[in-house]
């Protein structure tokens, strides 16, 4: 038997969870998917789904088989592409992940000139706030922000962008307007509960230092959530210059204490531990980092301070 083709019936049996609709994403029949199945059960002398009312689970040998046949359907891509050459147009599948804010203004409504000049490739972006791990949910590169505490991580450094505290003007009307960082320990705010001291800001003003510890009645796991409350006035926070572009410039949203500077945050291209990124994650970051000047900088492999 085929086995690259026996690998990609099975993947795609796993990935999409039924005989039929791995059947549709191959364009064979079901019976085609099926018999490929078994012919591969035959062949490993194991069972690698378990079949039941509520649909196909993969078993322990499975799942195992599930893994290596990823990375073996990649390498076999990536050979394909160094062949052809950089220059042709990527095929097979490119999995990213990005913050759900972030990608959703930024990074998918931009996507349009990749995939014209990648027209065989298909893209899934997974949407999550959250660090998950890369390895476990086939993620060929994520894109993430703030600090990394991974330091088997490979990333490379997109870019920094500054951090504000920003607040509606009916926000501001009805509050006051905070006229030093110690005022905002009076004042309302969102915080966003993903990172590390999320009540505790820091500011810097011609070297004069301050910390504030700031109180809230809403705490949110997700930036959409955090936008969503301080467009609705329920408080002020602490964002990016990318979590409010459009209300930035329409007044919609307003900066408070402009004149001190808050550490700014680090947008890095993240790749998967122990696997050599593949030509389609580069080229996928380059194509990012278009978007997002300055340069490259130089990979890491250590913890990010």
């Amino acid at each position: 038997m085929d086995m690259l083709a026996a690998m990609e019936t099975f993947t795609a049996v796993v990935d999409s969870g039924s005989f039929s609709a791995a059947a549709r994403r191959l364009g064979v029949g079901q019976p085609a998917v099926s018999k490929t199945i078994a012919q591969l059960e035959e062949k490993l002398a194991v069972h690698l789904l378990i079949r039941s009312t509520r649909g196909l689970t993969p078993t322990e040998a499975g799942l195992a088989f599930y893994d290596g046949a990823r990375r073996t359907l990649s390498e076999a891509n990536e050979a394909q592409v160094l062949a052809r050459g950089s220059g042709s147009g990527l095929t097979g599948r490119l999995r990213i992940c990005a913050a759900v804010t972030f990608a959703s203004l930024h990074l998918v409504p931009r996507l349009g000139p990749f995939m014209a000049a990648h027209p065989d490739l298909q893209i899934e972006v997974v949407l999550d706030d959250r660090a998950i791990d890369l390895v476990e949910e086939g993620i060929d590169v994520a894109l993430r922000m703030g600090n990394l505490a991974d330091s088997s991580l490979v990333a490379r450094k997109i870019t920094s962008g500054k951090r504000m505290v920003v607040a509606t003007p009916a926000y501001i009307a009805n509050h006051g307007r905070p006229q030093s960082p110690a005022e905002l320990a009076s004042h309302q705010a969102v915080i966003y509960s993903q990172r590390d001291a999320v009540d505790v800001w820091r500011f810097n003003k011609d070297g004069n230092e301050q910390q504030v510890k700031v109180q809230g009645q809403l705490k949110v796991s997700a930036a959409q959530g955090q936008r969503a409350a301080v467009l609705a006035g329920l408080g002020l926070t602490l964002a990016s210059q990318w979590m409010f572009p459009e209300e930035l410039a329409s007044g919609a949203v307003e900066v408070l204490l402009p004149d001190w500077q808050l550490p700014p945050v680090d947008l890095w291209a993240v790749f998967p531990a122990g696997r050599n990124s593949t030509t389609k994650a580069r080229l996928f970051v380059e194509f990012v980092q278009g978007l997002f000047e300055p340069p490259f900088a130089p990979p890491v492999t250590a913890p990010i301070t």
